[in-house]
């Protein structure tokens, strides 16, 4: 399992709009792509960070589909994210390899 993690830095004065579009727009046109299989949405907390940070996390199960993603279908959305917030939103792209997961038995 690869998770596509975009971290994104979110201008205070749009961070409301911001999250109602993610969720009622852009996350769903990335999963229509029917690259990943589910996503997350989490907000960062770290020291020093001042402005709203979230990763968008997105689920995929093989390498050959990350890849379809970023060649037919990023280019476009990344776009009509940048069409839309201009530099109010900042984003940096990751891959992590999922390496072992578990939960906690009581």
């Amino acid at each position: 399992m690869l998770i596509y993690n975009v971290t994104v830095c979110v201008d205070p004065t749009i961070e409301y709009e911001w999250n109602k579009w993610m969720l009622a727009e852009h996350v769903r046109e990335v999963l229509a792509t029917g690259c990943f299989t589910a996503f997350s949405l989490l907000r960062v907390e770290a020291d020093g960070v001042e402005e709203p940070t979230y990763a968008v996390q997105y689920s995929c199960a093989s390498k050959s589909k990350l890849e379809t993603y970023q060649k037919e279908h990023a280019p476009e959305l990344q776009k009509k994210t940048l069409e839309r917030w201009g530099e109010k939103v900042l984003a940096f792209r990751s891959i992590l390899h999922t390496v072992a997961e578990g939960h906690l038995n009581s």
